[in-house]
Parts: structure tokens; sequence; C-alpha cells
């Protein structure tokens, strides 16, 4: 995969260009993509800045969020090459931080449950998970350092956990979600897709401006977890149950 970090640390450090790294995505978008399917369309001239925290850095937009460079089609021929005003405010962020809106990628139709056409880039007779399917998918298969996918449910941490890359769903309204197609306002949260832990906690810092979630290189500490039941839903199954408690 393509850690978000490390391509950083190597254009700091000389060895790499902002525009090799974003080079370094399209390449592997065109080798992998034929299979995978995680993206809609990528912008064919991007505009690629040497400056700012994150110049270099290719994001993969899920197709709910407004792109003005590129359609944004909903994962529905409704709204087949629907072309928003302006950006998102997510993406006019990631912007202004020098990363490059690169690629939008598959989603399920409005972020609901019919699948998309994305493969799972480790086995292509698997899901990749939804509803941020494409974003999921094309960080795990190396094709890009950093997605956006958004969360009713479970549709950061689902597609992540299916397809081998880190993912968080922070805090609600911790990043705006104006210029997101909605679901649920009351539920609806933006969500970051990344090679490791480190990645997703570099870019959450930077793009919510908060750099104390930043881990600085570190390596987290042992995870303390709580398991809420909720009296409203089914039983597990026992094969879930046991996946549960080994984890």
């Amino acid at each position: 995969m393509l850690s978000l970090v490390d391509l950083r640390r190597r254009i700091e450090a000389g060895t790499l260009t902002p525009e090799g790294a974003i080079r370094l995505s399209q390449e592997a978008i065109l080798a992998r993509d034929p299979v995978v399917r995680a993206t809609v369309v990528t912008d064919p001239a991007p505009a690629v800045t040497d400056a700012g925290p994150l110049a270099g850095i290719a994001v993969g937009v899920k197709d709910i969020i407004d792109t003005a460079a590129m359609p944004t089609q909903m994962g529905s021929p409704i709204y087949d090459g629907w072309r928003p005003k302006a950006d998102a405010a997510i993406v006019m962020r990631l912007k202004a931080l020098g990363a490059v809106a690169l690629a939008k990628t598959t989603t399920s139709p409005f972020a609901s449950v019919d699948p998309t056409e994305t493969t799972n880039p480790h086995d292509s007779n698997h899901t990749p998970g939804g509803s941020s399917a494409g974003s999921a998918a094309a960080v795990g298969a190396g094709m890009l350092p950093l997605a956006l996918g958004t969360q009713t449910g479970g549709s950061v941490i689902r597609p992540a956990s299916f397809c081998g890359c880190a993912a968080i769903k922070p805090s609600f309204r911790l990043l705006p979600t104006v210029g997101v197609k909605t679901f649920s306002w009351a539920l609806d949260t933006l969500g970051l897709f990344g090679a490791g832990i480190g990645d997703v906690a570099h870019a959450l810092a930077l793009i919510a401006g908060r750099p104390a979630i930043d881990l600085g290189g570190t390596a987290p500490g042992t995870p303390r977890v709580m398991v809420v039941t909720q009296d409203y839903a089914e039983a597990p199954a026992p094969e879930a149950q046991g996946a549960l408690d080994r984890a």
C-alpha cells in the first residue's frame, strides 16, 4: 500500500517530488483498477502544488461528496454526469493543505445497501464491503494513500476491515459534511482511509486542525475496548460472537 506518512517523508527529504508521488497513484490506478474497479472517474490533469503538508498526496473522494472538477454521481444513473458547482468543504480543506483530489471512488447508490461493481483487492471473488467500497478498495489495493468515505452505520470501518487497510470514523461532526449527500443528518460522519493507523491519524490531525491526534511516528498503545450490547438487536451468531471474543 501507499503510505501517506512515507510519501511525505520522501518528499521532505527531496527523494520524491509531489508530482512523482501523484504519478505513483496514477500508475497504480492504471495497473490495478481494471480488476478492482474502485474508481468512477479520475482527474486527467490534476493541479499539483509543492506547498502544504499534504502536497503530493492523492486522495480518493467517495462519489457522494461534491467535486467541481469531476462529476458527482451518487452511485446512481439518476445523477449520471452531474457536475456540482463547488467542492464540498472537506475537499476544499484537503486542497488548502496541498492534497490532490485525484479520483472519485465508488459508492453504493446514495450510500445505501445495493452493492457496487468494486471487487475486494485481495480476492476479486469477495466483496470489498460498503457503502464506501471504492475508497477502501483503492487504498487496500495500493492505488491511493488517502481516501474519503462516509459512515451512517458502519460504512467506513466495515470496508476497511474487508480490504485490509486502516480507517477512522471520527467523532460526529469533527469533519465538515457540507457538500456531502445526506443519508441521515443525525448519524452521517466523514471518515478517512489510509495504509496504516499512523497515516489516518496524521491526516485527521491536519484536516481537523487537531495536532494532538497525530501519533508522531510512534505506535499506538494497547487499546481499551468496550462492547455495548443492545436489547433491540438480534443475538449474534455463535461464530460471530466467538470472533469478537477472540479479537
